[in-house]
């Protein structure tokens, strides 16, 4: 194994690393419509978010393993066995035509998938960027994921159109197969001697490292509101008739890219805690639009603010995790930080239904504005209180 570091953010590595994750992303996005799926057999909102959270238990629970896999045993083994498993479960999904085990047991399947591939390929990516440039460069390979955000919705409103959900499904696959041929090529980025590290914190030592708990704390917050677009925006879009999926996304996905191109270097020239905040405050703005939307107009607002969030807020805290992380910990600690987005999906899809279901659409957008503008105060404060600490040790 050998490390594929350089100097420059586009590297051979790095670009191929990206479209592989592009496509994986694609595969991913098209699911943006598997809540209408649902729908159509009869699921309730509360049962859309628990068929939908099913996908974050077995992800969630392989993430441990992963970490110390990548750890020990290196990046590239993961990423193809996450394709194959990815491909795997999304030609399954042509089997799913009732509600029933059957499709937690497919859920729980791409799940495994997703878990694997998620943290493997981020991993991968931050092995490669420079560290000085670390924000760019995590932000722009972001972008691979931004890009299926925008496409999926629009791509799946087209086949959804013209076909339906068989074919939305095997367009998934299609994505998916690319993804797998894409990773083949791809060469070990663990550093030499990565395995026999003495100094390793592992999955749940990482969870407990002191540095990361307040970045832990707001990653949380962060991963349940993005369930308000990821779960429910499908139905809620159905349910008022107000704009489209792709419209929304579209917005959300170009605003994050515009921003991580011409600025995704703000971050490590101003100062990361001086960028998270404003695009948390634009965040919750976000939902606010989408709880008073009543237009087309309103959902494309909400996707530009949405946007400016997630552009600035997924990069800053990985690159927090990366930089407080040790090397020889860096598998374990992006995969705590990605498992969060799956617990989020967990716990916050069957919350959120329930908001949905006593109080309303509306209801939901603010409470999801609220944690995080809650979200970011109690990391400024936690936060503040690990530098002081640190100072005061190194004094």
């Amino acid at each position: 194994m050998a490390s594929m570091q350089t100097d420059r953010v586009l590297s051979a590595a790095f670009i191929l690393a990206w479209f592989a994750a592009l496509f994986e992303g694609m595969s991913w996005a098209l699911f943006v419509h598997f809540p209408g799926y649902l729908q159509e057999l009869g699921a309730s909102e509360v049962m859309i978010g628990i068929i939908v959270g099913t996908w974050a238990l077995s992800s969630v629970l392989i993430r441990p393993w992963v970490g110390k896999a990548s750890d020990t045993r290196g990046r590239r083994p993961l990423i193809i066995a996450g394709n194959i498993i990815n491909v795997t479960s999304l030609g399954l999904y042509l089997t799913v035509s009732a509600l029933g085990p059957w499709v937690f047991i497919v859920r729980l399947i791409h799940g495994l998938g997703v878990g694997i591939l998620f943290p493997s390929l981020f991993t991968y990516a931050a092995d490669v960027v420079p560290p000085a440039r670390r924000t760019e460069g995590l932000a722009l390979f972001g972008v691979s994921g931004l890009l299926p955000i925008a496409l999926g919705g629009l791509i799946g409103d087209m086949i959804l159109r013209a076909a339906g959900f068989t074919e939305l499904f095997l367009a998934a696959t299609g994505f998916a197969l690319v993804a797998l041929v894409l990773s083949l090529p791809l060469a070990e980025t663990a550093p030499r001697g990565l395995a026999d590290s003495e100094h390793r914190l592992g999955f749940f030592g990482a969870v407990k490292e002191p540095s990361l708990g307040p970045v832990w704390l707001v990653t949380g917050v962060f991963s349940v509101v993005l369930i308000a677009y990821f779960v429910f925006l499908k139905t809620f879009i159905v349910e008022t008739g107000i704009g489209t999926v792709g419209l929304f996304f579209g917005f959300y996905a170009l605003t994050a890219i515009l921003l991580r191109l011409f600025f995704g270097w703000l971050p490590d020239r101003v100062g990361m805690r001086r960028v998270l905040y404003p695009a948390m405050a634009s965040l919750a703005l976000g939902f606010v639009v989408l709880a008073l939307a009543r237009s087309a107009s309103s959902v494309a607002a909400a996707g530009v603010l949405s946007g400016v969030g997630h552009g600035f807020g997924f990069p800053i805290l990985m690159a927090l995790v990366v930089t407080r992380a040790p090397m020889a910990d860096r598998g374990s600690a992006v995969a705590v930080f990605t498992a969060e987005f799956d617990v989020g999906l967990l716990v916050g899809g069957p919350l959120l239904g329930l908001v949905i279901a006593w109080l309303g659409y509306p209801a939901m957008f603010l409470t999801c504005s609220a944690l995080t503008i809650a979200g970011a105060a109690a990391f400024s404060w936690w936060d503040g209180v690990v530098r002081s600490r640190e100072v005061v040790v190194q004094s």
